[in-house]
């Protein structure tokens, strides 16, 4: 049996998950390109995993417009 994910997550989880710095997400958060809510007085953040991956699958559509945009050439290597 599996166990179920957790709904909402912690910054240090979500950079965990991307492979980046806790201050990565941080940024990302405070600029409004990554969902998040605030908890209580002390501010702990937390995104909903569901948020995090519509953010991911947004990143993929920005990429492939990316590399239609930009596309490689010899020179690129």
């Amino acid at each position: 049996m599996t166990q179920a994910q957790p709904r909402f997550l912690t910054l240090d989880q979500v950079a965990e998950e991307l492979s980046t710095t806790t201050a990565q997400i941080y940024a990302l958060v405070r600029r409004g390109e990554l969902p998040a809510i605030k908890l209580g007085g002390r501010g702990q953040w937390r995104i909903e995993r569901t948020r995090l991956e519509e953010y991911i699958l947004q990143l993929y559509g920005e990429t492939e417009q990316y590399i239609r945009d930009n596309p490689l050439t010899g020179g690129d290597e």
